[in-house]
């Protein structure tokens, strides 16, 4: 929300300086983003108060050397007229009519002033120094928006209204200071210029100002020309309209489109810019129509219809058949004929306001929140007016807003504005009353006040409050625009506003500190973090909802959405259901950071959400947690010295699976051989495998699936552990005695069938070898003529290590022989060299 400081000093007198003012209304609550300074000292580009005034030009003539080039006869307060050379074709038509029966004001530059250069690509800055211009010398300027930092238009120079000041620095006239805020839902009142004058009123202790509201019904009576009908009174408690017949359509006056240029809103006629400038204002949308575009001048508030379609200003089309949740199609406001609007939302093209419009139909109403933030996201239409809509509108502000936009209307359009407004009021505000005591307010707050203090810090903000009790309560009745008021400790919390976070007294914690215990599921995912960090690889952290889009990417069979939780109300429909797995999210992560890097280690730790079986009683689902990994691309990052280019491969992922099960202390672990998942390579997955339970799956990512996301990388790597059970299999670390004693190294090189897994050949050779075998490294892998079809060679390095002796030639040469029998029953595993 950008507020204009000269806006809001309309309503309430402002003494503190702008800083310290942002200062205390952040520390009440409204976050204070930043402060904009346009022309005044402080701004990106102050207006020199001494070079930079308001002129008045008298007469334009044609340059005589230039077809293109007028001089212009300015007053600017000075004791003679200046002549400036400018080519502004707006002044073209003014030229050699002699002097102007009603000058023009504009906005004059002396030598020496510092202002966008006007001709240039973005925001250039640019001093002005006199120069001949065909012969006549130009040593001044009049300034266009652009060169003033007022917009990016150039095409003429700006033309101040008649009552502009002769002589005034630009500072004074236009300079002003913006404050912009956080508008967080608990401080939906302050979404309006009126709301953060009042937040200002109650802090400050200045009076409040209301807008002028003087309207002049001189129209004939509204009564039988204009109908509402309200198909809906659950989602629209109150729609009001009225009626101004024979207005002008044209440009608004120069203060307004500066309010709303600076309020972050495009000027466009002056029928529309009112709209918006009351929405601003006071913090109520309103919607005109052209009342000739409305049939029977009937407006009717119900639910889209099958087939209906409807163009919203924005030129977009949208089918009104969806459901925007809950079962519930598009709330309207149509006419006999059809849709003209999204209600709350955005106005359709066919009624509105254009350069013929003569009469307007003015709507102001209250919407249902849940209805407009659920037809902003199904339908993909949001607004200024939705925004406000949808964190809740005062029930009694459409009376309020109806006088303050016809009485603009009325000033700026002319027109007769019909007498009466249509009021239809189905579901009136009841008032929230709550009875506060000094009691409550110290048990939440912490400080004692009496009720009448209490009382005194309320009522600034709109409250009404009565002593009770004998003055030991404070009844206090919530006014309409406080609809985020209602319970006591609403209440509590505004006595700690006013009354000063700053000031609240610390308070010690008058009890022991509990008992301190251990989180061993925390501590678990804490250590696999540091693990895989440590490893290269970085955490991503995905949306837990996704699609069936997205999940089809991965596996069509798994895109069933029976299986699937679905959200009542997703902000989005790529956002609707709960992932079942993590792989869909983390792959898609994958194939981004693989646009714009040539590898990608990735790691996610997190929950998925599954359904309870029929039946089971819980109505919750099961929430176990997973762990991810992905990971695509070369194998070593860019260097001179590391020019290999191979990409990484299954075992790569392997690698990193392993180190993890090692450091957590887990071993016995199987990687049993994957064929049947469609979303790995064929004989490029396994399945992890503990005493018969499932840890997960790891393997090299299907190539479809690949193309489906789109991942730029000759191969993609991805696993997914049950991290649940991995947590119940972590052995605590076990501490030996480093032997002082050598190692004998021992290669052994076989030749089994190539369908025998690696992983049960060193299991065999564990099994054979005994407590003396330290460790056993697979070194070399090799297929050929020389082994024989459907054989291939695995070449492994045996440690041996005793704890308290040297072993010796002859022990070691017996494991030896052990390992090879073993080997010869179980795998019919030969030695090589000896078959």
């Amino acid at each position: 929300m950008r507020v204009p400081l000269s806006w809001l000093k309309e309503f309430v007198d402002i003494t503190l300086p702008v800083e310290e003012l942002a200062e205390r209304l952040t520390r009440a609550g409204l976050e204070c983003e930043g402060i904009e300074r346009i022309g005044v000292e402080g701004a990106d580009l102050p207006w020199d108060p001494e070079k930079i005034v308001i002129g008045r030009i008298l007469e334009v003539r044609q340059h005589p050397n230039a077809d293109r080039l007028v001089l212009a006869d300015v007053d600017y307060g000075a004791d003679a007229p200046h002549t400036v050379v400018t080519g502004a074709p707006n002044l073209f038509p003014y030229k050699d009519k002699g002097r102007l029966p009603q000058p023009l004001k504009g906005v004059f530059a002396r030598e020496g002033a510092e202002l966008y250069d006007g001709h240039a690509e973005g925001w250039v800055k640019t001093r002005l120094k006199g120069r001949p211009v065909r012969g006549i010398m130009s040593d001044a300027m009049l300034c266009s928006e652009k060169e003033l930092g007022l917009s990016e238009d150039h095409e003429g120079i700006l033309i101040l209204p008649d009552d502009a000041p002769v002589g005034m620095p630009l500072r004074d006239y236009l300079g002003d200071v913006v404050l912009k805020f956080d508008v967080l839902p608990n401080m939906a009142r302050c979404l309006s210029i009126v709301g953060v004058a009042r937040e200002v009123a109650a802090l400050t202790g200045a009076p409040l100002r209301m807008p002028e509201m003087h309207v002049v019904e001189d129209g004939s009576p509204i009564e039988g020309r204009v109908r509402v009908t309200i198909e809906e009174p659950d989602l629209c408690p109150r729609f009001t309209a009225t009626l101004i017949e024979g207005v002008t359509i044209g440009p608004s006056p120069l203060w307004m489109q500066r309010r709303l240029t600076m309020a972050g809103m495009r000027p466009i006629n002056n029928i529309v810019d009112i709209s918006n400038y009351v929405m601003l204002e006071l913090g109520g949308p309103n919607h005109m129509f052209d009342a000739d575009r409305v049939a029977e001048q009937h407006l009717i508030i119900r639910l889209a219809r099958p087939g209906e379609r409807l163009v919203t200003l924005d030129g977009k089309e949208h089918n009104l058949d969806a459901s925007v949740g809950g079962g519930m199609l598009p709330l309207l406001v149509c006419d006999p004929q059809g849709p003209l609007s999204l209600a709350g939302v955005m106005g359709g093209a066919s009624s509105e306001v254009g350069s013929t419009t003569t009469r307007v139909l003015l709507e102001v109403a209250v919407w249902d929140p849940t209805i407009i933030r659920r037809m902003g996201t199904a339908l993909r239409a949001r607004s200024e007016a939705s925004k406000r809509f949808e964190r809740g509108v005062d029930y009694e502000l459409p009376p309020l807003v109806q006088r303050r936009a016809l009485s603009l209307l009325q000033r700026i359009a002319g027109g007769r504005v019909a007498q009466g407004m249509v009021d239809n009021y189905p579901r009136p505000w009841k008032p929230v009353v709550l009875d506060l005591t000094p009691r409550e307010v110290r048990r939440i707050v912490g400080i004692s006040l009496s009720a009448a203090e209490i009382a005194d810090l309320l009522r600034p903000l709109g409250f009404t409050c009565d002593l009770i009790d004998g003055g030991a309560a404070v009844r206090v009745t919530a006014p309409g625009f406080r609809r985020d008021v209602t319970m006591l400790a609403d209440l509590c919390e505004e006595v700690a506003r006013m009354y000063g976070y700053d000031r609240i007294p610390l308070t010690l914690m008058a009890d022991v500190l509990p008992e301190q215990r251990n989180n061993p599921s925390l501590e678990l995912e804490l250590r696999v973090r540091d693990l895989l960090a440590g490893a290269g690889l970085d955490e991503a952290m995905t949306y837990s909802l996704t699609s069936m889009a997205a999940i089809a990417k991965i596996n069509p069979a798994d895109a069933d959405a029976s299986l699937y939780l679905r959200l009542a109300n997703p902000l989005t429909p790529d956002r609707e259901y709960l992932r079942r797995s993590l792989l869909p999210t983390l792959l898609e992560a994958l194939a981004q950071n693989l646009r714009e890097r040539e590898r990608t280690l990735l790691f996610e730790i997190g929950r998925v959400y599954l359904k309870r079986a029929p039946g089971s009683g819980e109505v919750r689902p099961e929430e176990p947690r997973r762990l991810a990994l992905a990971l695509a691309g070369r194998r070593y990052e860019r260097s001179w010295h590391t020019p290999d280019e191979t990409v990484m491969d299954f075992f790569d992922l392997k690698g990193i699976v392993e180190m993890l099960l090692a450091r957590l202390n887990i071993a016995d672990v199987r990687f049993v051989a994957l064929t049947d998942d469609p979303r790995f390579h064929p004989g490029r997955a396994a399945r992890l495998e503990r005493d018969g339970r499932v840890l997960g799956v790891i393997g090299e990512v299907h190539p479809d699936v690949c193309d489906r996301l789109e991942i730029a990388a000759p191969r993609a790597m991805a696993a997914e552990l049950d991290l649940d059970l991995i947590g119940e299999l972590v052995e605590p670390v076990r501490y030996r005695a480093i032997s002082r004693y050598p190692a004998t190294t021992n290669d052994l090189a076989l030749v089994t069938p190539v369908d025998v897994p690696a992983e049960q050949v060193a299991r065999t050779i564990r099994k054979y070898a005994g407590a003396l075998l330290e460790s056993l490294t697979l070194f070399d892998v090799y297929t050929g003529e020389q082994v024989g079809a459907g054989k291939r060679s695995l070449a492994y390095r045996l440690v041996f290590r005793a704890p308290d002796r040297t072993l010796n030639d002859a022990e070691v040469a017996r494991i030896r022989q052990k390992i090879v029998r073993g080997l010869e029953h179980d795998l019919d595993a030969t030695i090589r060299g000896e078959g």
